[in-house]
């Protein structure tokens, strides 16, 4: 069987963040790829580097004090880290899109929505103003927004945090792009309207056969809609491989540990079972591994060698001294 290219591949990532304090290594060897039409979960905790790796994809990472110092990061087969501003705003929206973790600041308050989307359209596509008003119509009502035509007359505040989840989704739609990038998009919402944003990801990604970047911390969402996931740690992945591997026989310390504080429905009441300790400050990371003072499996070699990436298993690799040992390094 013919194997798929790659529409992004992401080589050695470092992305530091140059304070007084320190350098802040928020993203330190990040790599993995996404294929056409497929889902990648990113997950981890707040700080483990998941949103930096986004935004370094897009090219947004303020400088100063950020700086992407080493890797590539190439997307149909150019390298991005290449491209100049102009070059990078017009593949932004158009090419790879992203819809940001809080819809009600990433949207304009004193602009209706449909100025905001028509504006959209209007920066990447050769069409009238006409034309970019009926595609914005068009795009509510693909999303589920019921009298588009009306809507789009109507401010941000006057939609429920659901609808403006779904008018953020319709915005980042607008140009068919080829890579949407979904930064905890569900965070904010109740159950119910998460499942309904999921499912509307779900058909989106069918009509236009997209590949979707998924960064979230909830397990739940990455058991719903992605293909592979990748645990961070500390801004470097911790585990990366299919999500039905990962749920069936996730190695990593720290995998199995935010596996064991998900709340579970059963008649034995059984207590949560927390990871211990907090996540290190990237200005100092411990030496060796970094997660090392929260391991329960931690030994003497974890607190002076930093692990590589191993591939323990068939597209399953982990970061973890336990199986290093006796699996051959990949990467690093």
């Amino acid at each position: 069987m013919k194997s798929v290219k790659p529409l992004l591949e992401v080589k050695n990532l470092h992305t530091h963040f140059f304070t007084k304090a320190g350098v802040v290594r928020a993203v330190d060897g990040v790599s993995f790829d996404v294929k056409p039409g497929e889902t990648i979960g990113i997950v981890g905790e707040s700080g483990s580097g998941k949103s930096i790796t986004a935004m370094s994809i897009l090219g947004l990472i303020p400088s100063p004090p950020g700086k992407i110092v080493d890797g590539e990061i190439n997307f149909k087969g150019d390298n991005l880290l290449k491209k100049t501003e102009k070059q990078m705003r017009q593949i932004r929206g158009k090419e790879i899109a992203m819809v940001f973790q809080d819809p009600m600041t990433s949207l304009n308050p004193v602009f209706t929505v449909e100025k905001q989307m028509v504006e959209t359209i209007l920066a990447h596509e050769k069409v009238t103003k006409k034309q970019a008003q009926q595609r914005a119509v068009e795009l509510l009502n693909m999303v589920g927004i019921p009298d588009p035509k009306k809507r789009l007359k109507n401010y941000p505040h006057e939609f429920s945090g659901g609808m403006r989840q779904r008018v953020m989704i319709a915005m980042a739609l607008s140009c068919n792009p080829s890579l949407l990038i979904a930064d905890e998009p569900t965070t904010a919402l109740d159950v119910t309207i998460q499942a309904q944003i999921l499912e509307l990801f779900k058909k989106m990604q069918k009509e236009l056969d997209m590949a979707i970047i998924m960064i979230t911390h909830d397990l739940g969402v990455v058991s719903e809609v992605c293909d592979r996931v990748m645990v961070m740690y500390a801004g470097k992945p911790a585990e990366f491989t299919q999500t039905k591997k990962l749920f069936d026989n996730g190695r990593h310390p720290y995998t199995t540990g935010l596996m064991n504080s998900i709340p579970k429905i059963t008649p034995n009441k059984e207590k949560l079972q927390p990871i211990k300790g907090l996540p290190p400050d990237l200005r100092s990371l411990p030496q060796g591994c970094s997660f090392a003072p929260r391991c329960n499996h931690v030994m003497a070699s974890c607190l002076t060698n930093d692990p590589t990436l191993s591939e323990v298993d068939d597209n399953h690799f982990v970061r973890c001294l336990l199986y290093e040992q006796s699996k051959k390094a990949v990467t690093t």
